[in-house]
């Protein structure tokens, strides 16, 4: 492409230009075709395999992800992201026929997919490729034309993203912005037909805001405090272990992580010793945690996660595994709490870290009552045997979604919808959940003869009031 590369923090001026492009360009990239809209997507997978060396630098100059976790967490993700829409979005752009009924015999009817429109997307900084391009692909998919705001946090990886592109897209087609607050109070003040935002519940609500004001339709991938509840039948050592990954995995940095345990009393103690052996295994020395062992991505957010700690300890938390903070170096050892009270912090806000604390329970309702005292989860984690047991749980706790026996994995599959409820969301992405988010479902309706359209209308003479009567009682 010819364009040059914006600046970091670029001028109002330059946003708007930007904006009014991909506005202009709209109609045009409202009518590609599925095979128009494929070859896109192959070029933006082609640029990112192209640029594989460089992501990865660039992810462990910001905050030290191994490169074995770019390669499955961000570009493994991608690529089957992509394979999912190719697979289906032939069929989901089609125009649908549908139904009309007696009472409108002699139409016909049928649903137009189509874009929205201009669409921005903001996304966070733990996984800053997966989280941007993931919903690209789907607004690509729908025929949008899309703004893009990555995180400022992970400043290298946003600007090999801005290169990929700038290499890949027409800037009417798609453009990408850096900057922090102010580029993206910039950004939401413009007329949008779509905003798709992952990241906390605070800003999410700002940027509903900005939404209503147009408005416009939004998607919020929010996060919150995902718990896990042990019953007495799970088996400890396989659940300890997949937990212990789920949590440690990005250092603890995904909205869908584990934030808290509720186990059954009597498996405490048990649980305790299986998720120490279970995170020792991961990180067995200071080689694994150098290498494979990911940073805090700020050093604000490493003094917030340390003064959770601090604050569940002076409450009378007791630490049983890590809870050593190296604030500068970005560092939070894996840690587990126990006798947590109920009022710390950490169990009140989303920790965002690899700290874990641990609750027990002696009856269902208590871990029930727990969860629901608390707002909306984006991830519910269910470990244990009895099947009664697990479909009480999900019978009467809300999530925007469940796993069973496992954690996060959930959430890398294109055929479940990823979404929130309440304060952890609105919306839902991946495979087609992504495509129709990005998507206006027009409704067709054709009159092809008169049908009894004319035979209902004024003036109400009594045949046409005991014709009235029959519609209603047989129609």
């Amino acid at each position: 492409m010819s364009h040059q590369l914006l600046p970091v923090s670029p001028s109002a001026a330059s946003i708007h230009q930007l904006f009014e492009g991909l506005k202009e360009h709209a109609p045009e990239q409202r009518k590609l075709s599925v095979k128009a809209r494929v070859k896109r997507l192959d070029a933006l997978y082609a640029e990112v395999w192209r640029r594989r060396d460089d992501l990865k630098r660039a992810m462990w100059d910001d905050f030290q992800k191994p490169p074995q976790e770019v390669d499955l967490t961000e570009i493994f993700v991608l690529k089957q992201e992509i394979k999912a829409i190719k697979k289906g979005l032939k069929t989901w752009a089609r125009p649908q026929r549908v139904p009309g009924g007696l009472s409108l015999i002699g139409s016909s009817s049928w649903i137009r997919p189509e874009a929205k429109g201009v669409v921005l997307i903001v996304s966070p900084w733990n996984y800053p490729m997966q989280l941007l391009f993931r919903p690209l692909v789907a607004a690509i998919a729908a025929g949008c034309t899309v703004m893009l705001k990555p995180s400022e946090y992970t400043a290298h990886t946003a600007q090999v993203l801005a290169e990929i592109v700038e290499a890949v897209f027409d800037p009417r087609e798609v453009a990408l912005v850096q900057g922090g607050v102010e580029t993206a109070t910039e950004l939401l003040q413009l007329p949008f037909n779509h905003m798709f935002f992952t990241g906390s519940p605070d800003v999410g609500k700002i940027v509903m805001a900005a939404a209503a004001k147009i408005p416009c339709s939004v998607t919020l991938e929010l996060g919150g405090k995902s718990p896990v509840i042990i019953d007495p039948s799970a088996n400890i050592k396989a659940s300890a272990k997949r937990i212990a990954w789920a949590k440690l995995s990005n250092a603890g940095q995904i909205c869908v992580a584990p934030d808290y345990i509720l186990v059954h009393e009597s498996k405490r103690d048990e649980l305790v010793e299986a998720l120490k052996q279970a995170m020792d295994a991961l990180y067995p020395n200071a080689d694994s945690i150098a290498q494979d062992y990911q940073r805090i991505v700020h050093p604000r957010h490493a003094e917030r996660i340390q003064g959770l700690i601090t604050d569940a300890k002076e409450r009378g938390a007791q630490v049983v595994q890590g809870g050593e903070v190296d604030v500068q170096g970005c560092e939070v050892a894996p840690t587990l709490l126990v006798d947590v009270p109920v009022d710390s912090q950490i169990l009140q806000e989303e920790i965002f870290g690899p700290v874990l604390p641990i609750v027990t329970w002696k009856e269902p309702e208590e871990a029930i009552a727990f969860i629901r005292a608390r707002p909306t989860p984006l991830a519910l984690y269910l470990y244990g045997k009895k099947r009664s047991l697990t479909r009480r749980f999900i019978e009467e706790i809300s999530s925007g979604g469940v796993s069973i026996n496992n954690s996060v994995i959930h959430v890398s599959s294109t055929d479940l919808p990823f979404g929130g409820l309440g304060s952890s969301g609105i919306g839902s992405s991946n495979g087609v959940y992504g495509f129709r988010e990005f998507t206006h479902y027009r409704g067709m309706y054709a009159q092809r003869w008169a049908g009894f359209g004319p035979a209902l209308m004024p003036p109400y003479t009594q045949r046409k009031s005991r014709l009235i009567d029959i519609v209603l009682r047989w129609l």
